[in-house]
């Protein structure tokens, strides 16, 4: 296997799906024999450099990466750019800011690097000029996240469908796996052992679906069924999601338990596990995590879940905000521990099979060899 040095830049300035699959990959490519650098934005330690080293980053530099155009920052940046090429054999970007400061980066140098931008969002990719050249010229390959954010840009014509590759998942499936003892977060909760959990990972926030949740909780309790109900996550919408807790007579029901310091065990906890947003523009992390951990989730049919989940055997797949068929989806697993068994381990076995950090990290390793290739050639 080949190996390379390889420079990831993030200019994020708080912890975000795209933070975290940087460093995700960063940290997998390393596992597998590459040397790999984290570029971030200077004065997000404990924002994002902090978060990164957590999850293993072991090599971090800074940039200023000031936002909008900032000409003396991005000077100072194209020449810190400039000056660490040579250490690297390909540049791989995540978002607007860094992109550009890498293709120009290349076209100054006497050395470019093969450029790779990974896109983590839907949103349509406009085919002017600047980014005819950007795409067409300057960039080597695009890594979506999602099937729907490729197919935007080859609708978009700006580069061949050949140079677009479809990357999704990306989770440690050695830290989420299914054998993660959650039984001291039952033992806190006071939740009975032969009680089942069913749980909402997120940030309080209105896509979430946390209102979907309590609507679907309390039809389930005029029907006699009462699982206890975890949402893990904080946000500005906590008060207004307790307060519909409260109208709908399920205090003692529902518990809001903000952060959770050892996640894995939090979700590890669950006897089902809910992935329903309103609406989603890319990939989820929750998403893959649930899966590698075994739970039995219901999704809903929004961003990456149609596409790499099939409804019935992955998971329970439901329309976004419908607490009606949200209600059946958990009713139905609540009655069947026969089910919610095989959900969970078809949900591990694609993870392993199709979407853990090891795997994405070969497919990347296989990219980077190809473009290596072609500029040398």
């Amino acid at each position: 296997m080949n190996s390379f040095r390889v420079l990831h830049l993030m200019s994020c300035r708080g912890w975000s799906s795209d933070a975290y699959w940087a460093t995700r990959v960063a940290v997998e490519l390393e596992r597998s024999g590459h040397e790999v650098t984290l570029g971030c934005r200077a004065g997000t330690e404990a924002r994002v450099i902090d978060r990164a080293r957590e999850l293993g980053a072991r090599r971090i530099e800074t940039l200023g990466f000031e936002g909008g155009l900032s000409p003396r920052a991005d000077l100072a940046d194209l020449k810190r750019l400039g000056d660490w090429l040579p250490r690297f054999d390909v540049l791989h970007v995540h978002r607007g800011k860094e992109h550009w400061l890498a293709a120009f980066a290349n076209r100054l140098s006497r050395t470019p690097r093969p450029l790779i931008r990974t896109r983590h969002i839907v949103q349509a990719v406009r085919p002017h000029a600047l980014n005819r050249w950007l795409y067409g010229s300057a960039t080597d390959r695009v890594v979506t996240v999602t099937e729907a954010i490729r197919r935007q840009y080859v609708a978009s014509g700006l580069l061949p469908p050949e140079r677009v590759v479809t990357l999704p998942g990306g989770v440690d499936a050695e830290t989420f796996h299914p054998a993660v003892d959650g039984s001291s977060i039952r033992a806190r909760l006071e939740i009975p052992d032969d009680a089942l959990l069913v749980g909402l990972v997120g940030g309080l926030r209105v896509m979430k679906g946390h209102d979907v949740v309590v609507e679907a909780a309390s039809l389930l309790g005029w029907d006699g069924i009462r699982p206890y109900f975890l949402f893990i996550g904080q946000g500005r919408l906590e008060e207004r999601i307790r307060g519909s807790i409260r109208r709908a007579g399920l205090d003692g029901q529902v518990t809001l338990v903000g952060l959770a310091p050892d996640l894995a065990a939090a979700m590890s906890a669950l006897d089902i596990a809910l992935y329903v947003p309103l609406e989603s523009d890319g990939m989820s992390r929750v998403l893959f995590e649930y899966l590698a951990l075994g739970r039995p989730l219901v999704a809903s049919r929004v961003g990456v879940v149609p596409e790499v989940l099939v409804d019935g055997r992955d998971a329970l797949l439901v329309p976004a905000g419908d607490p009606e068929l949200l209600a059946s989806a958990i009713r139905r697993l609540v009655a069947d521990r026969t089910l919610r068994i095989s959900l969970g381990l078809a949900g591990r076995r694609l993870v392993v099979e199709r979407y853990s950090g090891a795997r994405v990290a070969a497919r990347l390793g296989e990219l980077y060899a190809e473009v290596v290739a072609r500029r040398a050639a």
